[in-house]
Formats: C-alpha cells, sequence, structure tokens
C-alpha cells in the first residue's frame, strides 16, 4: 500500500523553519570558544578583618603607638594554558578612596594626616602600592606571573594583608615642649581592592574582583593620668568585615600609577587659633588621571 501524507500548512513549515534556525544558533553558541580573559577563573576568593581589637601601646614617653587588626585577602586562581609568548601578572592592587586621621591636642588644635587631593576632590582614589611594584600593593605573595606558551592551566593562590601601625606624638607636634596633651585619637578610611589580571606586553587590564573595606578607630585620652593608663579605645572595638562586591568596580586611574598614599599624605597642624602649618610636606604630589582602567 502506497502512504500518501497531505502538505504541511504554512504554519508548520514556519515552526520548522525555526526550529532549525534556534538548533543552529545554539550550536554556534557553544562552538564559540571563550577569549583567554574570560578563561581566567577565580575558584576561591576570601577576605576578613580580623576579630582582635587594636593593641595600645603607652611604653614610649614621646610617642603613643596603636596596632589594628589586620585587612586579609586570600584568592585562588586558575588560569587556562597560553599559547602564545604572552606573560600575564595576577595579583592585588589597591587604592584608599577615603581618609580622616586627626589627633586632638585639648584646646590647643588638632594635627592632621591628609591626602590633599584626595580631600579636595580631584582625585577619586590614591594608589596604596608598596611604592615600588606599581600597580600591585606588593610582589611577594601578592603576586604571581605566568610566561606563556605553557601546555596546561595553572593554579596558584595570591594573597595580602594589611593593618594600621602608627605614632602620636604626646606633645603638640609644632612645640618644642613634649608636655602630654593628646586628647583624643579619630581615623576613619576606605579601601578598595581589585584582584587583577594584567598582560605585560599590551597592558590589557581583567578585574576579576572587587573588595570593600573600612577600618574606623577612636582612642580617648587622659593625658595626666600616669604612663600606661591614659588611653581608651573606644567604639567601634570590632571592626566591618569586608564586602565582596557583585558587579566589578573600575580602578581609577591613581591607583594605578605613582605616588602611593604614603608618598602623598601631608601632616599639618590646625590650632584652634591662627592659620595652618604644614608639619611635614608630602614626597610627591599626584597628577590627577581621567580614564578609569577598565577590565578590557
Amino acid at each position: 500500500m502506497r502512504l500518501s501524507f497531505p502538505p504541511p500548512d504554512h504554519w508548520t513549515v514556519l515552526w520548522i523553519v525555526l526550529q532549525l534556525h534556534a538548533m543552529g544558533c545554539i550550536q554556534s553558541i557553544r562552538c564559540k570558544p571563550k577569549s583567554f580573559r574570560d578563561s581566567i577563573t577565580v575558584l576561591d576568593l576570601s577576605s576578613s578583618i580580623d576579630s582582635s581589637p587594636t593593641i595600645i601601646d603607652e611604653t614610649s614617653s614621646v610617642v603613643l603607638r596603636y596596632r589594628t587588626p589586620h585587612f586579609r585577602a586570600n584568592a585562588r586562581v586558575e588560569v587556562p594554558p597560553i599559547a602564545t609568548k604572552e606573560t600575564w601578572t595576577i595579583g592585588w592592587i589597591q587604592a584608599c578612596n577615603h581618609m580622616e586621621f586627626y589627633n586632638t591636642y585639648g584646646d590647643r588644635g588638632m594635627s592632621s594626616w591628609e591626602l590633599p587631593d584626595l580631600r579636595d576632590g580631584k582625585i577619586l582614589a590614591i594608589s596604596d602600592s608598596d611604592g615600588v611594584n606599581y600597580p600591585w600593593y606588593g610582589n611577594t605573595t601578592e603576586t604571581f606571573t605566568v610566561v606563556g606558551p605553557t601546555k596546561r592551566e595553572s593554579k596558584f593562590t595570591v594573597s595580602m594583608n594589611d593593618n594600621f601601625y602608627p605614632s602620636v606624638t604626646w606633645g603638640v607636634p609644632v612645640s618644642d615642649s613634649n608636655v602630654p596633651l593628646l586628647s583624643s585619637i579619630h581615623r576613619d578610611q576606605s579601601f578598595t581592592t581589585w584582584l587583577v589580571a594584567i598582560n605585560q606586553a599590551t597592558s590589557e587590564t581583567v578585574v576579576l574582583q572587587t573588595v570593600c573595606w573600612r577600618m574606623r578607630l577612636h582612642i580617648e585620652v587622659d593625658s595626666q593620668k600616669p604612663l600606661g593608663q591614659r588611653a581608651v579605645l573606644k567604639e567601634p572595638v570590632a571592626q566591618d568585615q569586608p564586602q565582596k562586591l557583585c558587579k566589578n568596580e573600575l580602578i581609577p586611574p591613581n591607583a594605578m600609577v605613582k605616588p602611593n598614599a604614603n608618598d602623598a599624605q601631608v601632616l599639618m597642624w590646625r590650632p584652634k587659633k591662627g592659620d595652618p602649618v604644614v608639619v611635614i610636606p608630602p614626597k610627591y604630589s599626584p597628577v590627577p588621571q581621567t580614564r578609569l582602567t577598565s577590565d578590557t
């Protein structure tokens, strides 16, 4: 018996064409190879601030010292095989985007460490590099370099830590007298830390992860008390934990170049009466940059 089928209607033909077209699209998407930059994988990332409180040291009759808890960041990264003679460095870049650091001396005034261009809004952030290996925060555990060509993927860990350990004079910094007048210390700084891959030849930059963190400090001081009994740590004793952003932030240009925060900061004396005085000038003044560093 010879079977016969009715000719398909227009809607059936259209449905078949659309199905075949969709299958072709799906196939083309699956077959499209990932770019090298899209194949760099963050296998694991952790960031935290130690739960221990700030430690105050009054052993010196000249300065009060304190040591804050550490911020720590650790990442396991996988880099795919590199087919050509390319060199990629993966590691941590950090920038300071807010700083308040005031030491008050009763009714005499206050000393203040300041980043003038950041304070005045001329730049969005300033590099917190070690001052040698720009733009990287450091060049030991903080970075890892993969030199191509490589036959297989590379897996490694990059880590960093940061904290404050300054000295604050008991006496007014512009006075020849060392009479203890320090009455309080206030510090509030914010940082953005990026896990980044950079092609050393082309400067192609891939932002892999962005972490934001903040360190706050308030110490009350009674300089009339005996040495060793003067300073009291106030709230916040424990720091807020860092935030890992779901969407990466662009790297401000001044986070990639000289100077770093240590070289750009200036120590001011701001008396209750009279004009401010520069106690320690900056080692280096930043040149404002305009173009944000993207992950392209």
